[in-house]
């Protein structure tokens, strides 16, 4: 559930750039730009709404079923110095391969998400969340801690689903059906978010769907031997000329038995 910590001033050049928004844009796109306003994110909604005037909305991925707004090198600041950027660090404008990956699954295998409720964790673009939604999941909550995903997700899409921006690592879990998370393992959240989806498993049984390149921390991680493999997706060249020539991604099942 979106919570709402701090009220925002908007002054009186916003409340015009506000009018403009109610008399141009169509309803859902509306409903995308005013999430982050009620989360009291006014500030970064300022800079997406920049940033959407500045990249392309790419379909050039393993699912050009949805297009996406995107931080692409045609971007105005893809070759400018990060402390240029008037944004920290965009995952939520990369499609990553993970992602695609997953959501490549989905389309492929509607029944996977169909009729289910769906957690993304750590949605990035949300891409997987849209992918979930198309293919007849019956609700789709797409989690970040970073809420500045929703402008260009929701807006890009024109397809609705639930947002929210706490760490969900570590709470009391909902009662999900299915669970999909993508490049996530690395550092010390590995060990947490393993113990957590473990909780997930044991207290609802859920099953947990990963999109992952294979990065060592996640190769090495104990993780790793309860792992399926369920499909395996070659990138398309753009996609690897802009992941460091990496070629494929992989979509797998948490196979973790609980003891009974």
């Amino acid at each position: 559930m979106l919570t709402c910590s701090k009220r925002v001033m908007i002054t009186g050049k916003y409340i015009i750039v506000l009018l403009l928004l109610v008399l141009l844009i169509p309803g859902k796109l509306l409903v995308g730009c005013f999430f982050p306003l009620l989360m009291g994110q006014f500030t970064k909604f300022k800079i997406k709404v920049y940033i959407f005037t500045t990249e392309i909305v790419s379909s050039r991925s393993l699912t050009p079923e949805i297009s996406l707004g995107l931080f692409t090198p045609i971007c105005r600041f893809w070759t400018e110095k990060p402390e240029l950027w008037p944004f920290p660090d965009p995952h939520w404008a990369i499609y990553r391969p993970g992602g695609q990956a997953m959501a490549r699954y989905l389309f492929n295998n509607p029944e996977v998400s169909g009729g289910r409720k769906v957690l993304v964790l750590g949605c990035d673009c949300g891409a997987s969340a849209i992918a979930a939604k198309l293919t007849g999941a019956s609700r789709v909550v797409a989690n970040d801690i970073d809420p500045s995903f929703i402008i260009l997700n929701i807006s890009a899409s024109f397809y609705y689903y639930s947002c929210c921006h706490y760490n969900m690592i570590g709470s009391k879990p909902d009662a999900w059906d299915l669970i999909l998370l993508g490049d996530m393992f690395y550092d010390d959240l590995a060990d947490r978010l393993h113990k957590w989806l473990q909780t997930c498993i044991t207290t609802h049984g859920a099953q947990v769907l990963i999109g992952d390149l294979g990065w060592a921390q996640f190769e090495s991680h104990d993780i790793r031997r309860l792992l399926h493999k369920l499909a395996h997706f070659e990138l398309p060249d753009s996609v690897k000329e802009e992941n460091y020539r990496l070629t494929n991604s992989t979509v797998w099942c948490y196979n973790y038995k609980p003891d009974l």
